[in-house]
């Protein structure tokens, strides 16, 4: 099938892919009247006693925004608020499918750090989480920050940590099939977006602490000239302290894990033989990745995950958002902290459970147990670290 063409018939043809559907009839006098006025002002003068009833009188509990400025949208680039409306509407869609949670998508017609998180403070009333989608690194870094700091309500930048829960979950099964240590192995990381950021970071609250992270500038390390201007790399390079020097064919040497969040075609056989021995790769990018999997494998890879679903070990995170939000939304939780995304990691993780082996280190996207089970563990690590209402 040629799903460009295909998929821009239906688009056509749909006019949207969601829909409002009301949860009650409007087919009487009576009705009216307790749906809407008079009876409707008892809800409204509860909420302006207390805002937090807003959560049981209205859709607010289930109810989230996916929210874009255009400037990332998949891997267009920056093609603007209302061209990334149909990527908004798939992942609200996504979010209804496999979460039951209401999504609501949004577009934002500016580029201005202020003036995004000015918007979304405005309208965080009206949510009870708020996913932040296809914004441009670094920016994406300081909205989420400010946004986390004046929200009390989960802010989730999808792009960065949908991704990184799932790369955890993926290695988490990896290293139980190589017989390593998180805290042991030498990591490479190919790209310092959105994503590779987050990756990085929930590894090393995982307990990973020997990682080099690779940009378009080769070796990501402290005092390199360019970090002066960009407090998010500088951090990393700080936490990583990488003695290595040039690019990313010499900090693969003896390296356990590649994760990839970059380029096609970046990492050849030979650099997968310059590893350790078992290495791990995660080459994640779209839809040609840094390496294939057969060259890999032939090269002496001992496992291989890319991003793709016609290969096995696809890392989606089309895995962690939706329960991920489930559970968030299921206790009211102020935020989704480190410990919230671990949990969704390790639950991810366990579901592989018996059929654990070198081509099955995660499940099947479509696997029914996943939302139930992640929404479950997020749930519980809400309460466990005080961000829960419920």
């Amino acid at each position: 099938m040629d799903y460009a063409k295909e998929s821009l018939r239906l688009h056509y043809e749909w006019k949207g892919k969601l829909s409002v559907t009301p949860k009650v009839a409007v087919d009487s006098r009576e009705a009216l009247s307790l749906a809407y006025t008079p009876g409707v002002a008892a809800p409204c003068l509860e909420i302006h006693k207390d805002p937090e009833k807003s959560f049981e009188l209205t859709g607010r509990w289930n109810t989230v925004t996916v929210i874009t400025d255009g400037t990332a949208v998949l891997g267009l680039g920056d093609i603007g608020p209302e061209a990334g409306m149909p990527v908004m509407e798939g992942k609200c869609l996504l979010l209804k499918a496999f979460g039951d949670v209401d999504a609501i998508p949004l577009c934002i017609r500016s580029k201005d750090v202020d003036d995004i998180v000015n918007t979304i403070r405005l309208l965080a009333g009206s949510f009870g989480g708020i996913n932040l989608e296809d914004i441009s690194a670094p920016r994406c870094f300081e909205i989420e920050k400010r946004l986390k700091e004046c929200c009390d309500i989960p802010i989730f930048h999808d792009d960065q940590h949908g991704t990184a829960i799932v790369v955890a979950a993926a290695l988490t099964n990896a290293l139980k099939l190589t017989g390593k240590k998180i805290e042991d192995i030498h990591a490479v990381f190919s790209g310092a977006g959105a994503a590779g950021t987050a990756v990085f970071k929930l590894l090393w609250k995982m307990g990973l602490r020997h990682a080099v992270l690779c940009d378009i500038n080769g070796v990501v390390y402290p005092g390199r000239p360019d970090l002066a201007n960009d407090p998010w790399l500088a951090e990393l390079a700080e936490l990583g302290q990488p003695t290595v020097r040039g690019g990313l064919a010499e900090a693969m040497v003896g390296a356990d894990l590649f994760v990839g969040v970059s380029a096609p075609n970046l990492v050849t056989g030979d650099m997968v033989r310059s590893m350790a021995k078992d290495p791990i790769l995660f080459a994640m990018a779209n839809p040609v990745p840094e390496i294939m999997p057969d060259v890999a494998l032939e090269a002496g890879a001992a496992v291989v995950g890319t991003g793709r679903s016609d290969f096995p070990n696809q890392i989606n995170n089309m895995m962690a958002f939706p329960g991920v939000f489930r559970g968030a939304l299921d206790v009211r939780a102020r935020d989704i902290n480190d410990e919230m995304k671990l949990a969704a990691a390790y639950a991810l993780a366990d579901l592989v459970g018996d059929d654990l082996a070198p081509d099955h280190i995660v499940p099947e996207g479509f696997d029914t147990r996943i939302t139930p089970a992640v929404a479950k563990a997020v749930a519980q690590a809400a309460r466990d670290t005080g961000v829960a209402r419920l």
